[in-house]
């Protein structure tokens, strides 16, 4: 199978640059074929704005039109193309980062911004009824798998659903279900490793240890079962129907529960 890595973080010798390297390592020892896109070696170009595009239909710029108008004619800049060809080559993405304040590195949301252009990630399929286009379960990366190797620094008390900074699987939400999943992905449980500054070698051997099962067992993990936008879960402005979700609140009412069939037709 074919991996592609998206790592983000600016020192090679990091924990993250050294669960980058057991990435690889391990992925090819299980025979695949695996691309990083390093993204600070890379000096990726974090801002999305009017370079990104080698032609445009006028003077005032309209990035949804024109990286959809760009994508559709191959004028998009050589950097963009290249990690969509990429994603369209592999089979499986890791987003290997750190949380910072509560999210992704600017650099990586850059990567986003750019890769994700119009026509390609999002605006495409039918509009109408009840259907608001092919996201969210369909679209252009349906059938690629995906998982983010997560390093924070807080303790995982910290991050539980009564925790001060709120429930992990909440704060993961916009990237998991708003940014991987809504283009067709599908979504694995994300490897966490916490309170990184007291990280020991026997705590490093332990994750690294859990890492390399994780990867071994990427095509053969149960996902985390989101809700299909176009499976008859959600009214015609795309609100989950009465009746569904009962006894859940916040972003778990997206989630299949026990007993509920995926199409709901």
């Amino acid at each position: 199978m074919k991996i592609l890595i998206v790592y983000a973080h600016p020192e090679p010798t990091s924990l993250n640059g050294s669960l980058k390297d057991l990435a690889v390592k391990v992925l090819k020892e299980e025979g695949h074929e695996v691309i990083v896109s390093d993204l600070y070696q890379m000096k990726w170009k974090a801002a999305a704005d009017g370079d990104d595009f080698l032609s445009r239909g006028s003077e005032r710029l309209s990035y949804i039109q024109d990286s959809k108008d760009a994508f559709l004619t191959g004028t998009l800049t050589a950097d963009i193309q290249e990690e969509i060809r990429k994603l369209l080559w592999s089979d499986a993405v890791v987003f290997q980062f750190p949380l910072w304040w509560f999210s992704m590195p600017a650099i990586l949301k850059g990567w986003f911004d750019r890769v994700y252009v119009n026509g390609f990630a999002y605006g495409i399929g039918e509009h109408g009824g009840d259907k608001w286009g092919d996201r969210y379960g369909e679209g252009k990366l349906l059938g690629r798998r995906a998982i983010l190797s997560l390093t924070i620094g807080g303790r995982e008390k910290h991050y539980s659903q009564r925790g001060i900074n709120g429930f992990l699987d909440d704060l993961l939400f916009p990237i998991q279900h708003g940014i991987l999943y809504y283009p067709g992905m599908t979504i694995l449980e994300p490897f966490v490793i916490y309170q990184t500054n007291r990280l020991s070698q026997e705590g490093w051997e332990h994750h690294s240890q859990l890492f390399a099962n994780r990867l071994r067992n990427l095509f053969n993990e149960k996902p985390i079962a989101y809700r299909k936008q176009n499976a008859g879960h959600y009214d015609g402005e795309q609100v989950l129907k009465p009746g569904l979700g009962q006894g859940m609140s916040g972003t778990s009412i997206h989630l299949l529960q026990p007993g509920e069939p995926r199409e709901q037709f």
